[in-house]
């Protein structure tokens, strides 16, 4: 069915801003709903897994979503998903079993990794050169800014209880788009068509910068807790902070990338992420924290706009949907690491440690990206 192109951007916009919604919206609750949960065992564990354990189910069904579209087409799947998202986000608020929300928060990462990886490849579909690095950057912007709409909203509606943020949910619609012809159905797609290798570079570095960035939406809640903080409003408001200031990084993304390689702006968004987490470490107020907030947002504002381009460019239309698929894995299973691999660590240094050594493994990351861009093989990639 056509659409207009207005209508059609405007689509795929809203469709976007329901992925950063899917993991983040519930945020400003989890110190709530840990202490509503109490008797169960390990019940702050298991309220940070609520909050990430769809990303794990949105890496494992992305690349079997990719597949699915290469070879079977785009919109069919984006209609069920979306109808699956708005049943299975609002479980929150009606249940009263801890596991059993663990469960729904599954089915919402179904969705989520059917519709993320659908909409990223339908723009790499429907745009080219300078068009699509512009869309591209509006895309994450937009996600940025349904985010601060999103966790603004869902910290108000914490403090009136932890249950009604899940309601945000229902904030999800049926889409009709006009579908890219890339291949007939039943056509044997992808056989011997093979991606840059320096994509598997991208999805590892994909995955890292989600490990690494997803201690802001689940530790600092805790942090802020722990500093004297007690509105979950508030709360919802400094994580909104590095949400606005990530969109205001993406939107200027197509003239950043007009002047500095792909390599350059990894580096340059590692080093702001650096200086924003070794900001919080040594941050006893709420202003600092949200100094922080709006230095790691412009960081990672400008790097998922870039992995995105990147890859689009590089990836042959004939496995488009399965190297997108891939990227959104990577991209999912970090987030879903995040607060496993943050736990030990927790265990032996406090909150304030933990964001310092963060800020150093950052650094370090960006350094490697200068090096690599001086590189013979650096100055060889394409850019």
């Amino acid at each position: 069915m056509a659409t207009s192109p207005g209508n059609m951007k405007l689509t795929l916009l809203l469709v976007s801003s329901l992925t950063i919604m899917s993991v983040i919206t519930i945020s400003p609750a989890l110190p709530q709903m840990a202490m509503a949960f109490a008797d169960v065992e390990n019940a702050e564990l298991i309220v940070k897994l609520v909050l990430t354990i769809p990303a794990l189910f949105i890496a494992i069904f992305s690349p079997i979503t990719g597949r699915l579209i290469d070879k079977h087409g785009r919109l069919r799947i984006l209609w069920f998903s979306l109808a699956l998202y708005a049943i299975s986000g609002t479980g929150g608020f009606f249940l009263n079993n801890l596991y059993l929300i663990l469960l729904t928060r599954i089915t919402l990462g179904i969705a989520v990794g059917m519709s993320m990886t659908i909409v990223i490849t339908l723009i790499a579909d429907y745009f080219e050169g300078p068009e699509r690095q512009k869309f591209v950057g509006l895309q994450v912007a937009f996600m940025s800014l349904g985010g601060i709409l999103f966790i603004g909203l869902g910290g108000i509606l914490a403090d009136v209880g932890w249950r009604f943020p899940f309601l945000i949910y229902l904030f999800s619609l049926i889409v009709f788009l006009h579908e890219p012809v890339i291949t007939k159905k039943g056509e044997s797609v992808g056989s011997g068509v093979k991606s840059h290798g320096i994509i598997w570079l991208l999805f590892f570095n994909t995955m890292t910068m989600w490990i690494i960035f997803f201690l802001i939406p689940v530790q600092i809640p805790f942090y802020l807790k722990d500093i004297g903080v007690e509105k979950n409003a508030l709360i919802g408001a400094a994580i909104a902070t590095s949400t606005l200031f990530s969109a205001i990084s993406s939107i200027s993304y197509s003239k950043l990338k007009g002047r500095f390689s792909f390599l350059t702006i990894f580096s340059v968004g590692y080093l702001l992420m650096a200086a924003g987490f070794f900001t919080v470490a040594i941050s006893g107020s709420y202003i600092m924290v949200l100094v922080a907030m709006m230095l790691t947002g412009l960081g990672i504002g400008m790097m998922i706009p870039n992995t995105n381009m990147w890859v689009m460019k590089i990836a042959p239309p004939e496995i488009r949907g399965k190297e997108i698929g891939k990227l959104t894995t990577f991209w999912f299973f970090g987030q879903f690491l995040s607060p496993i691999v943050i736990f030990p660590v927790l265990q032996v240094l406090p909150l304030s440690s933990t964001f310092l050594v963060g800020a150093g493994l950052l650094f370090l990351i960006s350094t490697a990206f200068v090096i690599f861009q001086m590189s013979k093989v650096g100055k060889s990639l394409p850019q």
